[in-house]
């Protein structure tokens, strides 16, 4: 027997064990927040099964054939038609957040409604999430994923849509799982950042990267540069200043893959600036503020970034509607004080 092996096995971080970890910290916990989280990974795993099949599925004619192998999950798509996969996603992830008993209300991308939880199965926990970002990518291989946060209620007995519209500085954790060339999942229980990546030959998140701190400047920008004649003038400017730069810098290097869970991962662990801005035929800007913007934010200054929204911090942003918009930069704690730079002298101008 290899000891050395052995032990170094010992050594090995799973996921359940780190939040487990975490909840030691608070010796008040029942370990609710453990339950929840481990039903959020469920949903991750399956997803990234799906995903990984989807390609094979569609060319060997799968799709929308009825799906004869007693295959489940939490009694889900058992004998049904294969579905789209982003209406599969999501289904797996309501199941999987209702059935772990410690939710009360659930806001998905795919919902027009919130869902709220039959009472005899309710929790203490908000869970806002993106199913599947970047779904419409699948077919040429781009990474997609899964983006979530969560809120803490006062009284589980007595919930509404405040419960959930609340600015995202008042969330308890966020995360998102990356499906690409490896399954990732990064996570803030508001004690920095961890990144854990799914070993498929003992079917657990390991931690593979601690810790994750973003660096204070990077040297990426990332944007769809195909907007640019409807941007305001300090988006304008600050790409202008990436590209151009006037202190006898090197320019900043340009990388847009258009699935927002693979642009802000790569930002986050090289460094950088994610924009997406609001312009003119996009007002408000494109991505939501519940479940993309916030879980997002938060992870960003988490690791020591920053997120901003044109007018303010993007985690103080308090939202009236369940699917609201904003524009948003995040990012490398400097870029971000660039651009916010730019909107206080524009501002000055007005």
């Amino acid at each position: 027997m290899d000891h050395a092996a052995d032990a170094h096995r010992t050594d090995l971080m799973t996921i359940t064990r780190h939040v487990l970890n975490e909840q030691s910290k608070h010796p008040e916990s029942k370990g609710d927040f453990t339950i929840l989280l481990s039903h959020i990974v469920l949903g991750c795993k399956f997803v990234c099964s799906a995903v990984n099949k989807a390609g094979l599925a569609k060319l060997i004619g799968l799709a929308g054939e009825t799906n004869r192998r007693p295959f489940t999950l939490l009694s889900l798509i058992q004998g049904e038609e294969q579905k789209k996969l982003d209406v599969l996603s999501n289904q797996v992830f309501v199941k999987a957040l209702i059935s772990s008993g410690r939710t009360c209300v659930l806001v998905s991308e795919e919902d027009e409604e919130a869902t709220f939880v039959d009472p005899s199965l309710r929790g203490k926990y908000c869970v806002v999430f993106d199913p599947l970002d970047g779904s419409s990518n699948i077919d040429c291989g781009v990474s997609i994923g899964t983006i979530f946060g969560i809120y803490m209620v006062k009284d589980k007995d007595n919930v509404s849509l405040d419960d959930v519209l609340q600015p995202g500085k008042h969330m308890v954790a966020a995360g998102y799982c990356m499906y690409g060339s490896s399954c990732t999942l990064v996570l803030s229980t508001g004690n920095g950042v961890n990144g854990f990546t799914l070993d498929p030959s003992l079917g657990e998140f390991m931690l593979t990267h601690p810790d994750i701190k973003i660096p204070k400047r990077g040297k990426l920008y990332s944007v769809n540069e195909g907007n640019a004649k409807n941007w305001d003038t300090p988006t304008a400017k600050f790409v202008e200043k990436c590209k151009f730069p006037k202190d006898g810098s090197s320019p900043k290097s340009l990388r847009y893959i258009g699935s927002m869970v693979a642009d802000v991962h790569r930002t986050l662990l090289y460094g950088g600036i994610f924009l997406y801005p609001a312009d003119k035929q996009s007002p408000n800007g494109k991505l939501r503020v519940l479940y993309e913007v916030f879980p997002m934010s938060f992870l960003m200054e988490q690791a020591g970034g920053q997120a901003f929204t044109g007018e303010q911090r993007a985690l103080d942003l308090v939202p009236t509607k369940i699917h609201q918009r904003s524009p948003v930069f995040l990012g490398s704690y400097d870029d971000v004080e660039e651009i916010k730079a730019l909107y206080a002298a524009e501002e000055k101008k007005a």
